[in-house]
């Protein structure tokens, strides 16, 4: 195929990893992000999310030709959102060169009244002169040339024209073509979302502080380079993380969700147990992305509302692990994830050769060390998946999925994990996902209790607890979990987005984990027990930010 040749400002077909082409435009990158070397590459922003980066040209294609074919290909909601927005982009910038061409034609006029106003003016001193003549014949000739260098300076250029080469020229410097103009940024893209895709916003830039956004995560996008050595670009929301050597440990970032409307969803039945506050979430996005779900929860009116979106409904865990080739599982603490599999009619006895069976509870590494042994044993394929976040990031899809066990499955459970995070790690052999997902709520839940503790002491020694959470909005501790759990407490809001119960849970394991190599955790034990002083007064069933009540009574 014959080489396309593209330009800043063109509308293309970009192929962005595994991804399906997307809706993008070239556009000027960010002064300090250097091109990638190597191969040529274009700097493209993608419609419809909030991803930019390098791409490299033979992974371009020019919009308009292929359209039909990518539209072919491609039947995600997102996507097709995405092409909305390219084609209200090109309405709007349609628009804008009508008035620029009606602009045109005006000014067309008006230079050619100039002109004719020119010439009517000379006919004019044309006709003096010549009645004039017999009188003041010295005077003709040269009242014929000064009124000819006249007309033909007016004739020749519009006084907008005129105005404009003077002002240069007083600047020092001539004219410039527009030809040599950099071209700036559209305003219209930063409007093309109105209507139908209303919620979306380019990202900001570099320079700009990243709104929005969850700051307990680094924020990287994955430069499209030649190595495939780890390389970062600090560029947008989405984290991606190249493949790293660790020993027995790899990690891996699975696809982002940054354009999950195109994911083709997996052939394969999904089977999930546990509809509470993290599965409903992950369920939700799992149906809308295409999936074939059946689902069981031991409270069935909670199966409900996901039958009414198209789910299945299973009637046990072993019914549903029978019938589905890939079963998730999202319960509450290790021994009800062990009651699910080992149970009357759980899961142990759905298991086959070949099915498969992924535990994203947050429990210790023993118990799903177990659990994998027993389902292996029958046959079945393991892997666990425990998922940080909360009920508001399990909503959107934006879940972090730290896996381990069978890898062969963890690359089954692609357009899963597309759908329900916006990334996934695999931590290499079983275990090892359940430590990481402790410690990883250890340092949340220790966190978490530091600022109600300072919270409270700026109450009692007469500081204002408003103008602490100012500044601490205003350093280095900022971030979305400081401020929505800083206003859950002066607001006396505590709907549990988190359930306090359960990071007491993971800082007594974690603290356990601990325990079992010998090593000190005194903060996450103190951290702890003041958990334990506010599940003491009730506060269980609240979110986690409740712990400040500990600190009052």
């Amino acid at each position: 195929m014959a080489a396309v040749s593209l330009r800043l400002g063109d509308l293309v077909w970009g192929k962005l990893g595994r991804y399906p082409p997307w809706p993008g435009k070239i556009v000027n990158p960010p002064k300090d992000l250097k091109k990638p070397r190597g191969k040529k590459c274009f700097f493209v922003k993608f419609f419809g999310t909030e991803d930019h980066a390098w791409i490299k040209v033979e992974q371009l294609k020019p919009y308009h030709p292929h359209k039909e074919e990518m539209i072919k290909i491609n039947k995600g909601k997102r996507f097709q959102q995405a092409v909305d927005a390219v084609e209200e982009f090109l309405r709007k910038t349609k628009g804008k060169d009508q008035a620029s061409s009606h602009n045109s034609t005006e000014e067309k006029n008006r230079r050619n009244s100039s002109e004719e106003r020119g010439k009517q003016s000379a006919g004019e001193e044309k006709r003096k002169a010549s009645l004039s003549e017999g009188k003041v014949k010295k005077g003709t000739g040269e009242g014929k040339k000064r009124v000819s260098s006249v007309s033909s300076e007016r004739g020749s250029k519009s006084p907008l024209k005129r105005a404009q080469d003077q002002s240069l020229r007083k600047r020092g410097r001539p004219p410039k073509d527009e030809k040599d103009v950099t071209i700036p940024e559209s305003s219209t893209v930063k409007r093309v979302m109105t209507g139908t895709v209303a919620g979306f916003k380019w990202p900001p830039s570099v320079s700009e502080p990243v709104k929005d956004s969850d700051p307990h995560f680094h924020h990287f996008l994955l430069s499209q380079t030649e190595k495939p050595a780890v390389c970062y670009q600090a560029i947008t929301k989405k984290l991606k993380v190249c493949e790293e050597e660790t020993g027995s440990t790899s990690i891996q970032a699975a696809d982002s969700t940054a354009v999950n409307g195109s994911i083709t969803p997996t052939d394969k039945k999904i089977g999930f147990l546990g509809l509470g506050l993290m599965g409903s979430g992950i369920v939700s996005n799992l149906l809308k992305m295409g999936h074939t779900v059946t689902v069981w929860n031991r409270t069935a009116e909670k199966c409900d509302l996901f039958i009414q979106e198209g789910a299945r409904l299973g009637r046990t865990p072993a019914e549903v692990v029978s019938t589905c080739d890939i079963t998730f599982a999202c319960v509450s603490d290790p021994k009800a994830a062990k009651d699910l599999v080992l149970g009357p009619s759980g899961v142990l006895q759905g298991i086959r050769p070949g099915k498969c069976y992924v535990d994203m509870s947050t429990v210790d590494a023993d118990t799903v060390t177990e659990l994998a042994q027993v389902i292996v044993s029958r046959g079945g394929r393991f892997l666990e998946a425990p998922v940080s976040g909360n009920q508001q990031l399990s909503n959107d899809g934006m879940l972090v999925i730290l896996a381990a066990g069978d890898r062969g499955l963890y690359e089954d459970c692609s357009s899963c994990f597309q759908a329900m995070g916006k990334t996934s790690f695999f931590l290499g052999e079983v275990g090892n996902a359940a430590k990481m997902m402790l410690i990883v709520n250890m340092v949340q839940g220790s966190f978490m209790a530091t600022i109600a503790e300072g919270l409270t002491l700026a109450q009692v020694t007469g500081q204002s607890q408003q103008t602490l959470l100012d500044i601490l909005n205003q350093g280095q501790l900022a971030s979305i979990f400081l401020d929505q759990k800083c206003q859950n407490i002066l607001q006396g809001n505590f709907k549990p987005d988190f359930y306090l119960k359960y990071i007491q849970k993971d800082l007594r394991l974690a603290i356990a984990l601990g325990d079992s190599v010998n090593h000190p955790t005194p903060m996450a034990a103190a951290a702890n027990e003041v958990y334990k002083r506010a599940k003491a007064l009730d506060q269980s069933d609240n979110d986690m930010s409740a712990v400040y009540r500990a600190y009052i009574h």
